[in-house]
């Protein structure tokens, strides 16, 4: 029942914003209800926390007299972190819109009190700026503030009429839902749009292999985009009670990870997210983290400036990331911020296993000085949002089991092939966990590599030079091939006979 309650609502969203978005892009258009959706979220939670603590006075929150909302303001930022007044509920504001009231002035003044309630607040941070992408002036949403109001009342009201709500599991619900609306977007937007979603089977990889060992306590990511991945960890580790921490440059998709991050029910108070450029001023350096996951932007620029030769994340290395191609930049990044017996999984670009110069240095010092490359994954091509390009999973420990050798897994042959976009299958995720749980060679799929043996490749983990994928083809019979030949030949001769004789009796010309 819930599963069905959850498709039909995913289903009523996305067709809410094919709907209503008209002729605005898809990226465009995000941010709004997406972050309309929010705005629902923290007034219905708010509340059903009200209402409950009222119950035995016999009093509703709307019904609330002044000093007893301001009683209820400083219990609400203490326990929620933030507050919405009687009449700045989600719910007034959607049936003033029904009624075609003008209501746009004061929805920005409702978004910013509920950031404003914060502002001396442990809270404050995670909600400061959450509503900035809400521009409801902005002529995306129509030409006159008349339209723009018909819009976004609309939006309200479609939104309001959703029951959200299902056997005290409305958190769940709408958290999936929420993710599901960005996973939607991801895949429909193009202009890199992969840059804050990572597809859901790759991230149910990361996040297995880095919780495959247990005793998960806190997770980072120093790419986080809407933070999918660092709840898919949560998922897998079976509770929201860790300790989350991220950074993310672009401010919006900051914003939508803070927003998944709430409503998903992790507290205000369990996640730290923060907005800068990783690689050039990062905000977790003091901190280590019992699992490190990634998808970082691919071969991305970076500033590769010689200064950072003195950083402690690439000093012990002698040699930086090319600043054309970020990716070991980021890998390092994240080996410096894994504990000593934490695990790091992170997606990259196949060149990174096998680029010779700057990169092939810093490979061969991960490996032969430091030993902490665990495994390397091959996934298949074609699944990541707005690229083609082949990728890998690069998994590292400093503490390893398995300090003699490296697994090699090739998974790019196992996928569903689609139009637009590959895809992993949960038989083929599940293939590539219980091969990297397992750590045993499989014909045509995995291969445990001795250390020597790399060394021997000059430290080059191309995986095909360790992973023999090659299938021979069954020998031609030519025999054979003759004899159809010969049946085909006289078949064709049959055919041309009975098209001259039909052409003989209408007396035409054969076209032969």
């Amino acid at each position: 029942m819930v599963r069905e309650h959850q498709q039909e609502l995913q289903k009523q969203l996305w067709n809410i914003a094919n709907t209503l978005r008209g002729n605005m892009s898809a990226d465009d258009f995000r941010d709004y209800i997406l972050g309309l959706i929010f705005y629902k979220y923290l007034s219905d939670k708010l509340n059903t926390y009200c209402d409950n603590l009222l119950a035995e006075d016999g009093i509703k929150f709307v019904e609330s007299d002044d000093e007893l909302i301001k009683e209820l303001h400083e219990e609400c930022v203490e326990n929620l972190g933030y507050f919405v007044a009687p009449n700045q509920l989600f719910s007034s504001l959607a049936k003033r819109g029904q009624k075609n009231e003008f209501i746009l002035d004061e929805l920005s003044r409702v978004l910013n009190d509920i950031e404003q309630s914060t502002t001396s607040a442990d809270s404050a941070d995670d909600f400061n700026g959450l509503f900035e992408e809400l521009e409801l002036n902005s002529s995306k949403l129509g030409k006159n503030p008349d339209s723009r109001n018909k819009l976004i009342s609309q939006v309200l009201v479609h939104l309001e009429n959703i029951d959200f709500q299902i056997e005290n599991t409305e958190i769940d619900l709408l958290g999936d839902a929420y993710e599901y609306l960005i996973g939607q977007f991801a895949s429909g937007a193009g202009k890199k749009a992969g840059e804050f979603y990572t597809p859901q089977q790759v991230s149910k990889i990361l996040a297995k292999l880095v919780s495959i060992d247990g005793n998960v306590k806190s997770v980072y990511d120093p790419t986080c985009g809407s933070g999918s991945l660092l709840l898919r960890v949560a998922r897998e580790v079976g509770s929201h009670n860790l300790e989350f921490s991220g950074q993310e440059q672009n401010p919006s998709t900051y914003n939508l990870a803070r927003m998944n991050m709430l409503m998903h029910g992790v507290r205000y108070d369990k996640f730290d997210i923060k907005n800068d450029d990783t690689l050039e001023n990062p905000m977790h350096l003091d901190q280590r983290f019992d699992a490190v996951v990634a998808n970082p932007p691919f071969s991305a620029n970076w500033s590769a400036n010689e200064l950072l030769l003195n950083d402690e994340r690439f000093a012990d290395y002698g040699r930086l990331a090319p600043k054309t191609k970020a990716d070991f930049a980021f890998v390092l990044h994240m080996v410096h911020q894994l504990n000593q017996n934490g695990t790091l999984a992170v997606v990259v670009p196949h060149g990174i296993l096998f680029r010779g110069a700057a990169e092939g240095h810093i490979r061969k010092h991960l490996i032969e000085k430091k030993n902490y490359l665990d495994a390397v994954i091959g996934l298949p091509a074609g699944i990541f949002f707005g690229t083609s390009i082949p990728t890998c999973i690069l998994v590292f420990k400093k503490n390893r089991t398995h300090s003699e050798d490296v697994l090699f897994i090739d998974g790019s042959n196992h996928f569903e092939k689609g139009k637009a976009q590959n895809h992993l299958r949960d038989e083929d995720v599940d293939r590539i966990i219980e091969a990297y749980a397992k750590r045993e060679p499989i014909e045509k799929f995995a291969h445990v590599a001795d250390l020597s043996e790399i060394a021997e490749n000059d430290y080059n983990l191309n995986i095909p030079r360790y992973v023999d994928t090659f299938e021979e083809e069954e020998p031609v019979d030519l025999d054979a091939v003759a004899t159809d030949l010969t049946e085909l030949e006289t078949k064709m001769h049959s055919v041309d006979a009975d098209i001259a004789g039909f052409c003989a009796e209408l007396k035409i010309k054969a076209p032969f």
